[in-house]
């Protein structure tokens, strides 16, 4: 029994069930094909990722088997973005379960509950998980319940891209030709299932004849701007110029940024924006230098349940991630560090919100 699923509307280009690593090109005028963060066979059930670890050195993919793999992966970073994780967690989920004849609720739950747990701020994990969760205690056990947990994770692929596509098209009336837009860590094709959130409306704007060019802040501890979003650009084509953290302000006083486009990880209710640490300092920055600061994300990273930034929960990462670079020893061994994976943008600096139901303006009020 397959549960029942109603995506939106889904680009063309993007299968439910995903095609070999670097064979699947946008309908952009791309240089060469696009990498996908995850990979998904509806038929055999088995899910690989693309490492993100190890670029922009390796391009290596790697099957998640069990729920340990796919926990370690998502902790490790290994598979990253907001939306991406959730997805990811729902197909491995069925993907560790597959191999079993009549899988148990108990142990269904228990990795669910594993799962949601694997990082905080996100809030599409636990979204995702609560949807696993809510087909585990409805559907009718056996090997329909992997059936109908197949078919509900296969939704949750299929609307992730599909919210992706629609965030581009609303997303691309805000860059004109010839823009320089500023990002900050990576939320294009490697942070979900689709096109993006962030990089979506760049992509749809080179789509429709814009010329574009990127800024990526380097993302310090673990440069995902640096590894990740340059190297993913630069694959597609699109001019990308690469700047430590800390110049960015000083390039907004210069005049070469024309705005600043980030995603999230979680929005409250009230508009406050959760995304990778450094967030914030950009957003200072813009306003004081008058640039539009704009967030995308898809609807599934609006928390209405959470009133405002102050009660979304930072996730604290190791002290290494700081200390070293590979290995590499940047700080003493013995000194303290701080290291939190995000901060919080107050929504008074949130130009607007580009979601895939389209453009919010101040004032925020999310609702369920």
């Amino acid at each position: 029994m397959r549960a029942t699923c109603h995506p939106r509307t889904l680009p063309p280009t993007l299968p439910l069930s995903l095609s070999p690593l670097c064979t699947l090109p946008l309908s952009t005028p791309v240089h060469h094909a696009v990498v996908r963060a995850l990979h998904w066979n509806a038929d055999s059930r088995t899910l690989r990722i693309l490492d993100q670890r190890l670029l922009p050195a390796e391009v290596v993919e790697r099957e998640l088997r069990t729920i340990d793999e796919v926990e370690a992966a998502i902790q490790s970073l290994a598979v990253r973005g907001a939306p991406a994780i959730g997805v990811a967690a729902a197909l491995g989920l069925v993907a560790s379960f597959a191999r079993e004849a009549v899988p148990s609720r108990v142990a269904l739950r228990a990795a669910i509950d594993r799962l949601a747990q694997a990082r905080p701020t996100a809030v599409n994990l636990s979204w995702a998980m609560a949807r696993m969760r809510r087909v585990v205690e409805s559907a009718v056990g056996g090997a329909p319940l992997l059936d109908a947990l197949a078919a509900e994770a296969e939704c949750l692929l299929a609307e992730d891209e599909s919210m992706c596509a629609a965030i581009g098209r609303h997303g691309a009336a805000l860059i004109a030709d010839g823009a320089r837009v500023m990002t900050h860590c990576n939320a294009g094709t490697l942070a979900t299932s689709g096109i993006g959130t962030a990089l979506a409306p760049v992509y749809a704007a080179v789509a429709a004849g814009r010329r574009v060019e990127v800024i990526a802040c380097e993302t310090r501890p673990l440069l995902q701007g640096s590894r990740i979003t340059a190297w993913e650009l630069d694959r597609a084509g699109i001019p990308v110029t690469v700047c430590t953290d800390s110049m960015a302000a000083a390039l907004m006083r210069a005049g070469r940024v024309d705005l600043v486009l980030v995603g999230a990880d979680r929005i409250a209710a009230n508009g406050d924006v959760a995304n990778k640490i450094g967030t914030y300092a950009l957003a200072v920055a813009a306003s004081h230098h008058g640039l539009p600061m704009y967030v995308a994300a898809p609807s599934s990273t609006i928390d209405a349940q959470t009133p405002d930034g102050a009660a979304i929960p930072i996730e604290q990462r190791a002290a290494d991630e700081v200390r070293r670079l590979g290995d590499r020893q940047l700080a003493p061994a013995t000194v303290a560090v701080h290291n939190p994976a995000f901060d919080v943008t107050p929504a008074a600096l949130v130009t607007a919100i580009v979601t895939d139901a389209g453009i919010v303006r101040p004032p925020y009020h999310f609702t369920q």
